[in-house]
């Protein structure tokens, strides 16, 4: 058997392949994403998925040239194996390793930064527009998912290129799921495609049909629009979404066949105006154990091949807060559960089972969820809609305008507050208390650990008004330190007494505080440690009682150092004219890399043992 992976360095390499050797290096490719994946984890399913498709796009397709864009960016695994990055695999999502998702500076093949889900088509069309603008000739082709075309950026972007009518192609990758089930009417709609795929041999069989008369060969030379419509006459009308747009639909296609993947992509090269072609593909596909639970195998960490994935045994703190949320929707009927796709990471999987009419899947669309969960609001529900915390970033405004304004009562759950880890710059959570901070009206809270959350969400439940809950991903934790009882809002928590320094940390951050003052014991460097839970209101009472004992304070915050927590801290100092020496300890004025939490804290100066050193400098 030959091993045509080691001799894949470029794109053209593929070129130099026939279908047979192609599909033989499909597997050898399946095999090495198998192998490298359980070794470092990441995302596995979808890029087992599109292995034909890749193969075909570099077969047809000359990249970099020919721009191809990959959205949201957890299925370009297979992209980067094929531009000559297989030997750095071992190194994805780590520290100085290779990123999971396309980054410009790694390769000239990555044309455009992907994190977050539906901006392909947007991107695309723009370089499309650049393009014709400067007369120059290649290929723009972005490749979106069936849960990413949901989004609403990507049907603004539909119907903007429609209207420009630029030539450019857009792959539809359809397995019928994003990381969960997919939902919604689009979703129906495009299985409603794969239902009526027949529908197409019959669109095909009529066009070849016309070609076969004068007239008709006349008509499908000279007026190609003409000829759409007339065959559209004898096909289902459930093909016609695309096309009213203006877009030409290929499609359904089947991912994993080479020569009609690469058929259909020349076809599609010699059309001038937009196309898309609708490719079904089996996400997990040629592992047995990602197939039959691809949701499971989305993102993974380390496994064994043989024996797949293992249950964790601690709990999640997603699952903690879905749990706790059941709970209050057992004794409150008013309590609404919202997600925007991701039911299963957010922990609202298990609200689904349990309160069917009061939970909604939104899809990927987070700004419609903040403003659906204001109108929810409105008649009187408490709605709840768990997000992470980079995905809330696209629906900034809403917050502003349809919640904050006029005080509607939604409660945010920002899961993945902080550094998030292998997925690096675009998920990590660091701007949550930045972007609250600056917007009236709103209670935010980050609990120290589970107990504390657990008492902040029964809190928010009793809050007429906006609420922001942030809490880190990982599993759940206990202090042990405090009393427990329930909080009231704007309160601070002394967890231990000392002098002279005033560390003030929120969330996450308080862990990290308590291990720092363990370090500095030994130095007989003996800081007061506060647990500031609220980053609005703030514990004004507490905060002139304590900084007229310590001349000198530090904040520590797992949020961007810039208008956050320690920035509220130093305003409510100078406001107050305090002569006290004041540090702020937080994420950098900088974007952080992907890699494996701890060692992120350690590159930023953040550990526990670096925190430490700061207070003894101070």
């Amino acid at each position: 058997m030959c091993n045509y992976l080691n001799e894949v360095n470029s794109p053209d390499d593929i070129k130099k392949l026939n279908i047979v050797e192609m599909e033989e290096l499909a597997q050898e490719i399946r095999e090495f994403l198998m192998n490298s994946i359980s070794k470092t984890g990441g995302h596995l399913a979808s890029n087992l998925g599109t292995v034909e498709l890749t193969l075909a796009l570099h077969k047809v397709f000359d990249s970099p040239k020919d721009k191809l864009i990959w959205d949201v960016g957890h299925q370009s695994y297979v992209h980067k194996i094929i531009t000559g990055r297989k030997d750095k695999f071992a190194t994805l999502r780590q520290l100085n390793g290779l990123s999971g998702f396309p980054k410009e500076n790694e390769s000239e093949h990555d044309i455009f930064d992907t994190g977050h889900s539906s901006t392909s088509i947007s991107a695309g069309l723009g370089i499309a527009c650049a393009r014709d603008i400067k007369r120059e000739n290649f290929e723009v082709v972005s490749i979106i998912g069936d849960g990413s075309i949901t989004g609403g950026m990507a049907l603004e972007a539909i119907n903007h290129l429609g209207y420009l009518d630029k030539k450019m192609i857009i792959i539809l990758n359809d397995n019928e799921m994003s990381i969960d089930k997919n939902v919604g009417a689009m979703s129906r709609y495009l299985s409603s495609l794969i239902r009526n795929a027949k529908a197409n041999q019959v669109k095909d069989s009529i066009e070849k049909i016309m070609t076969l008369t004068k007239a008709g060969n006349f008509i499908y030379k000279t007026a190609d629009k003409v000829k759409d419509g007339i065959i559209s006459k004898f096909t289902p009308q459930n093909c016609e979404l695309f096309e009213s747009f203006g877009i030409k639909y290929y499609g359904p296609i089947d991912g994993h066949n080479l020569k009609e993947l690469i058929d259909i992509l020349n076809k599609a090269k010699k059309k001038k105006g937009p196309v898309l072609i609708h490719v079904i593909t089996e996400k997990g596909k040629g592992y047995k154990f990602a197939e039959n639970a691809p949701d499971r195998y989305h993102g993974v960490s380390k496994f064994n091949i043989e024996e797949g994935i293992k249950s964790s045994k601690g709990e999640s703190i997603s699952s903690f807060v879905g749990k706790k949320l059941v709970n209050m929707a057992d004794n409150d009927e008013s309590i609404v559960a919202i997600t925007a796709a991701m039911p299963s990471g957010t922990g609202l999987n298990q609200f689904a089972v349990s309160y069917p009419y009061r939970y909604y899947d939104v899809g990927i669309a987070e700004q419609h969820a903040t403003t659906f969960a204001a109108g929810l609001a409105k008649e009187g529900m408490k709605p709840y809609f768990a997000v992470y915390s980079s995905f809330l970033q696209r629906g900034f405004d809403q917050v502003i305008h349809d919640v904050s304004i006029t005080k509607k009562n939604v409660t945010f759950l920002i899961d993945r507050a902080g550094l998030v880890g292998n997925d690096g710059e675009t998920h990590h959570g660091i701007f949550d208390l930045s972007y609250f901070n600056m917007i009236p009206n709103i209670t935010v809270m980050a609990p120290k650990d589970a107990d504390e959350l657990s008492l902040m969400m029964d809190l928010s439940a009793e809050i007429n008004g906006p609420v922001a809950i942030r809490y880190p991903r990982g599993n759940t934790y206990y202090l042990n330190k405090g009393d427990y009882e329930p909080i009231k809002v704007g309160t601070y928590e002394v967890l231990e007494k000392g002098k002279d320094i005033l560390v003030l940390a929120i969330g996450n951050m308080v862990k990290k505080a308590l291990e720092a003052k363990e370090i500095l014991l030994n130095d007989n460097v003996n800081p007061t440690i506060v647990n500031a839970r609220f980053l609005k209101p703030m514990d004004e009472t507490l905060l002139h009682e304590l900084l007229k004992k310590h001349d000198k304070v530090i904040t520590i915050e797992d949020n961007i150092v810039d208008g956050g927590f320690g920035s509220r801290i130093n305003k409510f100092i100078l406001d107050n004219n305090y002569n006290v020496k004041i540090e702020n300890i937080g994420i950098p004025d900088e974007y952080v890399e992907h890699g494996d939490v701890e060692k992120l804290f350690e590159t930023i100066g953040m550990s526990s043992e670096q925190i430490a050193i700061r207070i003894k400098k101070l």
